[in-house]
Protein backbone atom coordinates (compact mmCIF):
# COMPACT_ATOMS: atom_id res chain seq x y z
CA UNK A 1 0.00 0.00 0.00
CA UNK A 2 2.98 2.51 1.04
CA UNK A 3 4.46 1.76 -2.32
CA UNK A 4 1.45 2.75 -4.35
CA UNK A 5 0.92 5.80 -2.32
CA UNK A 6 4.42 6.81 -3.66
CA UNK A 7 3.85 5.96 -6.79
CA UNK A 8 0.66 8.54 -6.79
CA UNK A 9 2.61 11.55 -5.13
CA UNK A 10 0.10 13.88 -3.98
CA UNK A 11 1.82 16.72 -6.04
CA UNK A 12 3.50 15.60 -9.29
CA UNK A 13 2.29 13.21 -12.12
CA UNK A 14 1.52 9.38 -10.90
CA UNK A 15 4.49 6.74 -12.00
CA UNK A 16 2.02 5.95 -14.63
CA UNK A 17 4.46 2.77 -16.26
CA UNK A 18 5.43 1.56 -12.60
CA UNK A 19 1.63 1.12 -12.00
CA UNK A 20 0.81 -0.98 -14.92
CA UNK A 21 3.97 -3.00 -14.10
CA UNK A 22 2.44 -3.29 -10.53
CA UNK A 23 1.11 -6.93 -9.20
CA UNK A 24 -2.79 -6.47 -10.19
CA UNK A 25 -3.75 -7.88 -6.90
CA UNK A 26 -2.21 -5.32 -4.63
CA UNK A 27 -3.92 -3.05 -7.35
CA UNK A 28 -7.11 -3.73 -6.43
CA UNK A 29 -7.02 -4.67 -3.35
CA UNK A 30 -6.34 -0.91 -3.12
CA UNK A 31 -8.93 -0.13 -4.83
CA UNK A 32 -11.23 -1.89 -2.64
CA UNK A 33 -9.97 -0.07 0.47
CA UNK A 34 -11.99 3.01 0.90
CA UNK A 35 -9.76 4.04 3.77
CA UNK A 36 -7.41 4.98 0.44
CA UNK A 37 -7.98 8.39 -1.06
CA UNK A 38 -10.48 8.16 -3.96
CA UNK A 39 -8.44 9.83 -6.45
CA UNK A 40 -5.51 7.57 -5.76
CA UNK A 41 -8.55 4.38 -6.23
CA UNK A 42 -9.41 6.20 -9.45
CA UNK A 43 -5.79 5.91 -10.88
CA UNK A 44 -5.41 2.03 -9.80
CA UNK A 45 -8.42 1.16 -11.28
CA UNK A 46 -6.82 2.74 -14.98
CA UNK A 47 -3.98 0.13 -14.20
CA UNK A 48 -5.84 -2.34 -13.89
CA UNK A 49 -6.78 -1.97 -17.22
CA UNK A 50 -6.83 -5.50 -19.50
CA UNK A 51 -5.91 -7.57 -16.27
CA UNK A 52 -8.44 -7.19 -13.66
CA UNK A 53 -7.85 -10.39 -11.47
CA UNK A 54 -10.58 -12.86 -11.79
CA UNK A 55 -10.61 -13.29 -7.98
CA UNK A 56 -11.09 -9.73 -7.00
CA UNK A 57 -13.93 -8.97 -9.94
CA UNK A 58 -17.38 -9.43 -7.53
CA UNK A 59 -15.92 -6.76 -4.84
CA UNK A 60 -14.97 -4.22 -7.77
CA UNK A 61 -18.73 -4.79 -9.20
CA UNK A 62 -19.84 -3.94 -5.98
CA UNK A 63 -18.29 -0.89 -5.34
CA UNK A 64 -19.88 0.24 -8.98
CA UNK A 65 -23.39 -0.69 -7.17
CA UNK A 66 -22.48 1.33 -4.27
CA UNK A 67 -24.23 4.06 -4.14
CA UNK A 68 -21.80 5.49 -1.27
CA UNK A 69 -19.09 5.33 -3.24
CA UNK A 70 -17.27 8.04 -5.05
CA UNK A 71 -18.85 8.81 -8.35
CA UNK A 72 -15.45 9.09 -10.08
CA UNK A 73 -14.31 5.84 -8.91
CA UNK A 74 -17.23 4.26 -9.87
CA UNK A 75 -17.22 5.24 -13.33
CA UNK A 76 -13.83 4.39 -13.53
CA UNK A 77 -14.95 0.96 -12.62
CA UNK A 78 -17.83 0.72 -15.12
CA UNK A 79 -14.88 1.20 -18.16
CA UNK A 80 -12.58 -1.12 -16.39
CA UNK A 81 -15.97 -4.21 -16.59
CA UNK A 82 -17.30 -2.92 -19.26
CA UNK A 83 -17.16 -6.43 -20.52
CA UNK A 84 -18.73 -8.33 -17.95
CA UNK A 85 -22.51 -9.72 -19.21
CA UNK A 86 -23.50 -10.20 -15.64
CA UNK A 87 -23.39 -6.38 -14.49
CA UNK A 88 -26.52 -5.67 -17.03
CA UNK A 89 -29.71 -6.52 -14.64
CA UNK A 90 -27.80 -4.10 -12.85
CA UNK A 91 -27.14 -1.70 -15.04
CA UNK A 92 -30.85 -1.22 -16.46
CA UNK A 93 -32.02 0.02 -13.29
CA UNK A 94 -29.50 3.04 -12.75
CA UNK A 95 -32.45 4.86 -15.09
CA UNK A 96 -34.66 6.35 -13.14
CA UNK A 97 -33.78 4.69 -9.49
CA UNK A 98 -33.07 7.95 -8.13
CA UNK A 99 -28.83 7.16 -8.28
CA UNK A 100 -28.00 11.20 -7.93
CA UNK A 101 -23.82 10.74 -8.29
CA UNK A 102 -22.98 12.86 -10.86
CA UNK A 103 -21.93 10.96 -13.97
CA UNK A 104 -22.48 7.43 -13.20
CA UNK A 105 -26.26 6.76 -14.86
CA UNK A 106 -24.64 8.60 -18.26
CA UNK A 107 -21.72 5.72 -18.12
CA UNK A 108 -24.00 3.24 -16.87
CA UNK A 109 -25.81 3.57 -20.05
CA UNK A 110 -22.86 3.61 -22.39
CA UNK A 111 -21.84 0.50 -20.71
CA UNK A 112 -25.02 -1.16 -21.28
CA UNK A 113 -24.36 0.12 -25.34
CA UNK A 114 -20.96 -1.66 -25.42
CA UNK A 115 -22.47 -4.79 -23.47
CA UNK A 116 -25.01 -4.69 -26.91
CA UNK A 117 -27.98 -3.62 -25.06
CA UNK A 118 -30.61 -2.15 -27.82
CA UNK A 119 -32.76 -1.17 -24.99
CA UNK A 120 -30.31 2.17 -24.36
CA UNK A 121 -30.35 2.85 -27.90
CA UNK A 122 -32.78 5.73 -27.34
CA UNK A 123 -31.37 7.24 -24.36
CA UNK A 124 -27.83 7.07 -25.78
CA UNK A 125 -28.96 8.87 -28.81
CA UNK A 126 -30.48 11.41 -26.68
CA UNK A 127 -27.15 11.88 -24.64
CA UNK A 128 -24.85 12.24 -28.10
CA UNK A 129 -26.57 14.90 -28.96
CA UNK A 130 -25.77 16.62 -25.24
CA UNK A 131 -24.20 20.13 -25.58
CA UNK A 132 -21.76 19.19 -23.13
CA UNK A 133 -18.94 17.47 -24.94
CA UNK A 134 -18.36 14.66 -22.07
CA UNK A 135 -21.82 13.26 -22.56
CA UNK A 136 -21.76 13.38 -26.25
CA UNK A 137 -18.43 11.42 -26.14
CA UNK A 138 -20.11 9.32 -23.71
CA UNK A 139 -23.53 8.61 -26.21
CA UNK A 140 -21.32 8.50 -29.01
CA UNK A 141 -18.92 5.89 -27.00
CA UNK A 142 -22.28 3.62 -26.40
CA UNK A 143 -24.23 4.04 -29.56
CA UNK A 144 -20.45 2.36 -31.00
CA UNK A 145 -20.72 -0.32 -29.18
CA UNK A 146 -24.49 -0.95 -30.89
CA UNK A 147 -23.80 -0.63 -33.83
CA UNK A 148 -20.43 -3.15 -33.32
CA UNK A 149 -23.07 -5.53 -32.07
CA UNK A 150 -25.76 -5.09 -34.36
CA UNK A 151 -24.53 -3.13 -37.07
CA UNK A 152 -25.58 0.16 -38.10
CA UNK A 153 -28.48 -0.44 -40.41
CA UNK A 154 -30.23 -2.27 -37.14
CA UNK A 155 -29.70 0.93 -35.40
CA UNK A 156 -30.96 3.28 -37.27
CA UNK A 157 -34.32 1.25 -38.43
CA UNK A 158 -34.81 1.49 -34.73
CA UNK A 159 -33.99 4.64 -33.94
CA UNK A 160 -36.09 6.19 -36.87
CA UNK A 161 -36.07 9.35 -37.56
CA UNK A 162 -38.72 11.39 -35.76
CA UNK A 163 -36.55 12.74 -33.55
CA UNK A 164 -33.87 15.43 -33.58
CA UNK A 165 -31.20 13.30 -31.90
CA UNK A 166 -32.29 10.29 -33.59
CA UNK A 167 -31.68 12.14 -37.28
CA UNK A 168 -28.33 13.30 -35.50
CA UNK A 169 -27.12 9.55 -35.48
CA UNK A 170 -28.19 9.06 -38.98
CA UNK A 171 -25.82 12.11 -40.06
CA UNK A 172 -23.26 10.68 -38.24
CA UNK A 173 -23.40 7.15 -39.27
CA UNK A 174 -23.47 8.83 -43.51
CA UNK A 175 -20.58 10.76 -42.42
CA UNK A 176 -18.97 7.90 -41.52
CA UNK A 177 -19.17 5.69 -44.24
CA UNK A 178 -18.16 8.44 -46.57
CA UNK A 179 -21.61 9.37 -47.85
CA UNK A 180 -23.02 13.07 -49.14
CA UNK A 181 -24.45 14.51 -45.77
CA UNK A 182 -25.51 18.22 -47.48
CA UNK A 183 -29.17 16.88 -47.48
CA UNK A 184 -28.94 17.72 -43.64
CA UNK A 185 -27.82 21.64 -43.87
CA UNK A 186 -31.82 21.45 -44.21
CA UNK A 187 -32.59 19.76 -41.38
CA UNK A 188 -35.22 21.78 -39.60
CA UNK A 189 -33.10 20.93 -36.53
CA UNK A 190 -30.53 23.79 -36.40
CA UNK A 191 -27.82 21.77 -34.23
CA UNK A 192 -28.28 18.84 -36.97
CA UNK A 193 -27.74 21.61 -39.75
CA UNK A 194 -24.79 22.69 -37.65
CA UNK A 195 -23.30 19.56 -37.50
CA UNK A 196 -23.92 19.16 -41.10
CA UNK A 197 -22.23 22.53 -41.97
CA UNK A 198 -19.06 21.15 -39.72
CA UNK A 199 -19.02 17.65 -41.55
CA UNK A 200 -19.23 18.41 -45.38
CA UNK A 201 -16.26 18.42 -47.03
CA UNK A 202 -16.90 18.80 -50.86
CA UNK A 203 -17.04 22.23 -52.63
CA UNK A 204 -18.50 21.39 -55.74
CA UNK A 205 -21.58 19.40 -54.13
CA UNK A 206 -22.17 22.69 -51.76
CA UNK A 207 -22.24 24.86 -55.29
CA UNK A 208 -24.24 22.31 -56.66
CA UNK A 209 -26.46 22.63 -53.40
CA UNK A 210 -26.57 26.04 -53.63
CA UNK A 211 -27.49 25.89 -57.38
CA UNK A 212 -30.83 24.23 -56.69
CA UNK A 213 -32.20 27.24 -54.49
CA UNK A 214 -32.51 25.30 -51.25
CA UNK A 215 -34.35 26.67 -47.91
CA UNK A 216 -32.77 30.38 -47.01
CA UNK A 217 -31.13 28.97 -44.01
CA UNK A 218 -30.06 26.12 -45.77
CA UNK A 219 -28.23 28.22 -48.49
CA UNK A 220 -26.77 30.22 -45.85
CA UNK A 221 -25.24 27.15 -43.94
CA UNK A 222 -24.06 26.09 -47.31
CA UNK A 223 -21.69 29.36 -48.28
CA UNK A 224 -20.90 29.40 -44.57
CA UNK A 225 -19.26 25.46 -45.66
CA UNK A 226 -18.02 26.63 -48.47
CA UNK A 227 -16.10 29.02 -46.84
CA UNK A 228 -14.58 26.78 -44.31
CA UNK A 229 -13.12 24.40 -47.31
CA UNK A 230 -12.21 27.23 -49.68
CA UNK A 231 -11.60 30.18 -47.03
CA UNK A 232 -12.19 32.43 -50.34
CA UNK A 233 -14.15 35.76 -48.92
CA UNK A 234 -14.82 37.02 -52.52
CA UNK A 235 -16.74 33.65 -53.64
CA UNK A 236 -18.71 34.20 -50.56
CA UNK A 237 -19.25 37.88 -50.57
CA UNK A 238 -20.75 36.73 -53.93
CA UNK A 239 -22.88 34.13 -52.83
CA UNK A 240 -24.11 36.63 -49.84
CA UNK A 241 -25.16 39.38 -52.73
CA UNK A 242 -26.69 36.47 -55.03
CA UNK A 243 -28.84 35.35 -51.50
CA UNK A 244 -30.26 38.92 -50.92
CA UNK A 245 -27.23 39.79 -48.18
CA UNK A 246 -29.25 38.04 -45.24
CA UNK A 247 -29.31 39.67 -42.54
CA UNK A 248 -30.94 39.16 -38.64
CA UNK A 249 -32.39 42.47 -37.96
CA UNK A 250 -32.26 43.63 -33.95
CA UNK A 251 -34.33 46.60 -33.34
CA UNK A 252 -31.83 49.16 -31.53
CA UNK A 253 -28.97 47.45 -32.49
CA UNK A 254 -26.92 50.16 -34.61
CA UNK A 255 -24.02 49.36 -37.29
CA UNK A 256 -21.32 50.52 -34.62
CA UNK A 257 -22.79 47.85 -31.89
CA UNK A 258 -23.43 45.08 -34.61
CA UNK A 259 -19.99 45.21 -36.18
CA UNK A 260 -18.18 44.66 -32.60
CA UNK A 261 -20.64 42.28 -31.46
CA UNK A 262 -21.01 40.17 -34.71
CA UNK A 263 -16.86 40.01 -35.31
CA UNK A 264 -16.44 38.86 -31.69
CA UNK A 265 -19.19 36.43 -31.13
CA UNK A 266 -20.57 35.33 -34.44
CA UNK A 267 -17.43 33.22 -35.38
CA UNK A 268 -17.79 30.75 -32.03
CA UNK A 269 -21.72 31.03 -31.70
CA UNK A 270 -23.19 28.00 -30.32
CA UNK A 271 -24.93 25.52 -33.00
CA UNK A 272 -28.63 27.05 -32.32
CA UNK A 273 -27.12 30.30 -33.64
CA UNK A 274 -28.89 31.49 -37.23
CA UNK A 275 -26.07 31.01 -39.42
CA UNK A 276 -26.81 34.54 -40.82
CA UNK A 277 -24.74 35.68 -38.64
CA UNK A 278 -21.88 33.89 -39.24
CA UNK A 279 -22.25 34.80 -42.53
CA UNK A 280 -22.39 38.53 -41.78
CA UNK A 281 -19.17 37.91 -40.38
CA UNK A 282 -17.53 36.38 -43.27
CA UNK A 283 -18.90 39.10 -45.74
CA UNK A 284 -18.27 42.23 -43.58
CA UNK A 285 -15.24 44.29 -42.83
CA UNK A 286 -14.53 43.74 -39.34
CA UNK A 287 -13.94 47.40 -36.78
CA UNK A 288 -11.01 48.28 -35.84
CA UNK A 289 -10.24 47.77 -32.20
CA UNK A 290 -9.11 50.32 -29.73
CA UNK A 291 -5.63 50.10 -28.78
CA UNK A 292 -6.27 48.84 -25.20
CA UNK A 293 -3.59 50.47 -23.01
CA UNK A 294 -4.18 53.79 -25.20
CA UNK A 295 -8.08 53.49 -24.22
CA UNK A 296 -7.46 53.00 -20.52
CA UNK A 297 -5.08 55.51 -20.41
CA UNK A 298 -7.10 57.99 -21.85
CA UNK A 299 -10.11 56.51 -19.78
CA UNK A 300 -7.90 56.95 -16.42
CA UNK A 301 -6.72 60.34 -17.40
CA UNK A 302 -10.47 61.60 -18.45
CA UNK A 303 -11.72 60.30 -14.92
CA UNK A 304 -8.60 61.83 -13.02
CA UNK A 305 -9.19 65.27 -14.61
CA UNK A 306 -12.86 65.38 -14.25
CA UNK A 307 -11.97 65.12 -10.41
CA UNK A 308 -12.89 61.59 -9.54
CA UNK A 309 -10.16 59.52 -8.67
CA UNK A 310 -9.70 56.56 -10.46
CA UNK A 311 -7.88 52.94 -9.80
CA UNK A 312 -5.33 51.22 -11.92
CA UNK A 313 -7.54 49.21 -14.27
CA UNK A 314 -8.10 45.72 -13.84
CA UNK A 315 -8.57 43.06 -16.23
CA UNK A 316 -12.22 41.35 -15.99
CA UNK A 317 -10.43 38.14 -14.69
CA UNK A 318 -8.02 39.71 -12.29
CA UNK A 319 -11.45 41.34 -10.93
CA UNK A 320 -13.33 38.21 -10.99
CA UNK A 321 -10.08 36.61 -9.17
CA UNK A 322 -10.72 34.05 -12.22
CA UNK A 323 -11.48 33.78 -15.70
CA UNK A 324 -11.31 36.07 -18.59
CA UNK A 325 -13.24 38.48 -20.16
CA UNK A 326 -13.98 41.59 -22.84
CA UNK A 327 -13.41 44.33 -20.38
CA UNK A 328 -11.33 46.36 -17.91
CA UNK A 329 -12.52 47.74 -14.70
CA UNK A 330 -11.63 51.14 -12.90
CA UNK A 331 -12.57 51.58 -9.65
CA UNK A 332 -13.57 54.99 -8.73
CA UNK A 333 -14.36 55.00 -4.80
CA UNK A 334 -17.44 53.06 -4.60
CA UNK A 335 -18.34 52.69 -8.30
CA UNK A 336 -16.88 50.28 -10.96
CA UNK A 337 -16.47 51.48 -14.61
CA UNK A 338 -16.32 48.89 -17.49
CA UNK A 339 -14.17 49.91 -20.53
CA UNK A 340 -15.10 47.51 -23.24
CA UNK A 341 -12.23 45.95 -25.30
CA UNK A 342 -14.51 45.71 -28.36
CA UNK A 343 -14.80 49.68 -28.80
CA UNK A 344 -14.93 52.86 -27.45
CA UNK A 345 -17.85 51.55 -24.78
CA UNK A 346 -17.92 52.39 -21.12
CA UNK A 347 -20.82 51.22 -18.65
CA UNK A 348 -20.95 51.10 -14.84
CA UNK A 349 -24.09 49.98 -12.60
CA UNK A 350 -25.40 53.65 -12.53
CA UNK A 351 -26.36 55.47 -15.60
CA UNK A 352 -26.36 58.62 -13.33
CA UNK A 353 -22.81 58.54 -12.34
CA UNK A 354 -20.19 61.59 -13.13
CA UNK A 355 -18.12 58.87 -14.71
CA UNK A 356 -20.74 59.31 -17.60
CA UNK A 357 -20.69 62.63 -18.65
CA UNK A 358 -16.22 62.76 -18.51
CA UNK A 359 -16.12 59.61 -20.44
CA UNK A 360 -18.67 61.10 -22.54
CA UNK A 361 -16.59 63.86 -23.71
CA UNK A 362 -13.41 62.12 -23.73
CA UNK A 363 -14.88 60.10 -26.70
CA UNK A 364 -16.01 57.01 -24.89
CA UNK A 365 -19.78 55.72 -25.80
CA UNK A 366 -21.75 55.19 -22.90
CA UNK A 367 -23.70 51.68 -22.95
CA UNK A 368 -27.02 53.33 -20.88
CA UNK A 369 -29.12 50.81 -19.28
CA UNK A 370 -31.35 50.82 -22.69
CA UNK A 371 -28.94 50.02 -24.53
CA UNK A 372 -27.68 47.81 -22.59
CA UNK A 373 -30.55 45.30 -22.38
CA UNK A 374 -31.26 44.65 -25.94
CA UNK A 375 -30.83 40.79 -27.05
CA UNK A 376 -29.43 40.34 -29.60
CA UNK A 377 -31.58 37.89 -31.28
CA UNK A 378 -30.64 33.86 -32.17
CA UNK A 379 -26.85 34.99 -31.33
CA UNK A 380 -26.36 31.84 -29.31
CA UNK A 381 -22.99 32.51 -26.77
CA UNK A 382 -21.66 30.48 -24.10
CA UNK A 383 -22.80 31.60 -20.63
CA UNK A 384 -22.24 30.14 -17.75
CA UNK A 385 -23.77 27.12 -18.64
CA UNK A 386 -26.18 28.33 -20.97
CA UNK A 387 -26.12 28.90 -24.37
CA UNK A 388 -28.82 31.72 -24.94
CA UNK A 389 -28.74 34.65 -26.89
CA UNK A 390 -27.27 37.58 -24.52
CA UNK A 391 -27.78 41.20 -24.31
CA UNK A 392 -25.37 44.27 -25.54
CA UNK A 393 -24.37 44.74 -22.05
CA UNK A 394 -23.15 41.52 -21.70
CA UNK A 395 -21.99 40.61 -24.94
CA UNK A 396 -19.79 44.14 -24.60
CA UNK A 397 -18.64 43.41 -21.27
CA UNK A 398 -18.49 39.44 -21.14
CA UNK A 399 -16.68 37.43 -18.43
CA UNK A 400 -16.51 33.30 -17.80
CA UNK A 401 -14.92 32.36 -15.17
Amino acid sequence: MRKIDTLIPERGQPDTAALHAHDPDALARYVLDTGNAWWRRRICVHALAGRVPEAYTPGLADRIRDEDETAEVRIALLDLLAGRTELLPWLRTVEGCGDSAYGVAEAALKTRGLLGDRTAAPGLSTLAASPWLRWRETGEAGLDGLVEHHGADALLAQLGQERPEDRRFALRTRHRAGRDVTPYLADSDRGIAYLAQSLVADPDRLRAFLEDVPAPEAAVRAACALHRLTGDTAETRRIDERLGSPRTEVEGLDEELRRAIVHEYAPWCERQSDPRWLLEALCTEPPVRPDLPDQLARATAALTAGGLTPDPPVSAGDHNQQGDGTYHVISCGDEDIYISALGRFATSDDDRHPARRVLEEAGFRWIHAAIGGIRVTDLCVYYFGARDPLNVDTLLFYWQD
